[in-house]
């Protein structure tokens, strides 16, 4: 099992997540963040720092999110890793309770 980064941290980008991997798993889009399913080791630590919660485990993604399993998979091919906590866009704050954000996703 991995862990999969959902909708809610598209246009939000919070990396709190980012400082506690110990593999480095994350990957970094223009305006969200993936895991690459063959690096995490499914320790959890993401899950509680994501202040969206938008990081759940495979088994766990809700059913109107499971489409983000394939979409991180995807993307992870081709965005590179995120080693280090970044500061979020200006607006995050703005974007966090927003719904339905998959189509806002930048490639």
């Amino acid at each position: 099992m991995t862990y999969v980064v959902t909708e809610s941290c598209v246009k939000c980008k919070y990396t709190d997540c980012v400082d506690v991997c110990p593999v480095d798993c994350f990957r970094e889009g223009p305006n969200f963040l993936v895991i690459d399913p063959d690096e995490c080791i499914d320790c959890t630590l993401c899950v509680a720092e994501c202040p969206v919660e938008a990081i759940f485990a495979e088994d766990d993604v809700p059913a109107d999110q499971k489409e983000f399993i394939a979409i991180n998979a995807e993307l992870c091919k081709v965005w590179k890793p995120i080693v280090e906590r970044k500061d979020a866009p200006a607006d995050a704050d703005e974007w966090k309770d927003v719904k339905d954000k998959k189509g806002l996703i930048e490639r």
